[in-house]
């Protein structure tokens, strides 16, 4: 473990606050689950339940223009350099919007360090595609400040930092939302649409990182590592994490054989610490305001002329300690707090009776 955090300078410390923060507040997760259990009417949630939608997909058709303006507005906390800039770049030809024969699935943001910092999408006018273009947009904004301020040797940024730009701009675009809409049906899809990027990225990508950990402790141990071991040690990993809601089915054991990640050792931490780093910045930019968006605007400029880790200290975050983990899970448990109160107030859930009701 401290061989494969060498190269970025990460100490060891991040990765295990990142698990012990997590394993402290299970609860959220399990609490989570529950609702899920009882929103969609099951005796016992299987792992596959965990895929099903959990409120009907919002009937908005949302047009891409529609989208642009939403997304800009969503980032305006950024103040007006970074909004000026996304605005000249999503008018400047920087996006392929729509679906079109043999084109690639997904969407990611690409471009060298002399182009412009260009993003495919697949737009198809629903709220995730406008997460989407906002995911892929703080992407491409921070290759553009990047690259205007170091030089080529400098100009790019490592993948310790590559998630924190684009969930940063999907956290603000969450909290512009729920400022600005009242319909309680949307308000519950956007809600449920961040709960699902958290269970997906900062819990799951957290399990995965603690099953890399004890494979490897393992091994370092002497103990021999075969498939049955492996799966067993992943097996009961789900049931920690899932908790007393989940029927932890069998077949989930060899799951592990399957992630690629997990042959690139060390490697999915990267994904719970960067969302975990950007909802603890968004906190900052959105309480703060002018002199978090001035250290945030550091950070994207700065590319890879330091430490990762180093970066995002003097933005504000200090990943060696627990603080931006817990601040991320406070977002998390504040947001499943609201969607109860949606699902009752919609009258998915009814509430419990009064004592003695």
């Amino acid at each position: 473990l401290e061989a494969a955090l060498h190269a970025d300078n990460v100490p060891v410390a991040v990765y295990t606050n990142l698990i012990g923060s997590v394993h402290e507040q299970l609860d959220l997760l399990h609490r989570y689950l529950d609702l899920r259990q009882r929103v969609l009417g099951l005796d016992t949630l299987h792992m596959y339940d965990l895929h099903v939608p959990l409120v009907a997909e919002t009937a908005a058709v949302l047009p891409y223009d529609e989208a642009t303006r939403t997304v800009l507005s969503a980032i305006a906390p950024l103040g007006a350099t970074y909004q000026a800039a996304a605005a000249t770049g999503l008018a400047s030809r920087w996006v392929d919007v729509y679906e079109t024969p043999n084109k690639r699935s997904g969407a990611y943001s690409w471009g060298g360090y002399d182009t412009a910092p260009y993003m495919l999408l697949n737009y198809q006018e629903t709220l995730n595609d406008v997460f989407t273009l906002a995911h892929e947009l703080g992407h491409a904004m921070h290759s553009y400040f990047t690259r205007r301020t170091q030089p080529f040797v400098y100009g790019h940024y490592t993948i310790f930092v590559a998630e924190v730009a684009s969930t940063l701009n999907e956290a603000l675009l969450t909290h512009h939302l729920l400022q600005t809409t009242t319909d309680p049906h949307l308000r519950l899809a956007i809600v449920n649409n961040t709960l699902d990027t958290f269970r997906g990225t900062l819990f799951r990508q957290t399990m995965f990182a603690e099953y890399e950990k004890l494979t490897h402790e393992a091994a370092e141990s002497g103990q021999a590592l075969t498939a049955d071991r492996l799966s067993e040690i992943f097996f009961d990993l789900n049931k920690r994490y899932h908790g007393p809601s989940g029927a932890i089915d069998e077949a989930i054991a060899i799951e592990w054989a399957r992630v690629p990640h997990f042959y690139r050792s060390f490697y999915v931490y990267k994904y719970a610490t960067g969302i975990a780093a950007s909802h603890a910045l968004a906190q900052q930019i959105i309480h703060e305001g002018a002199p978090a968006v001035e250290r945030y605007l550091r950070f994207l400029s700065r590319g890879n002329s330091a430490y990762s880790i180093d970066l995002l200290r003097d933005a504000g975050i200090d990943m060696t300690a627990p603080g931006p983990v817990i601040q991320a899970l406070e977002v998390f448990g504040s947001l499943l707090d609201e969607m109860e109160g949606l699902l009752t107030q919609t009258g998915v859930l009814t509430p419990p009776a009064a004592p003695g009701g």
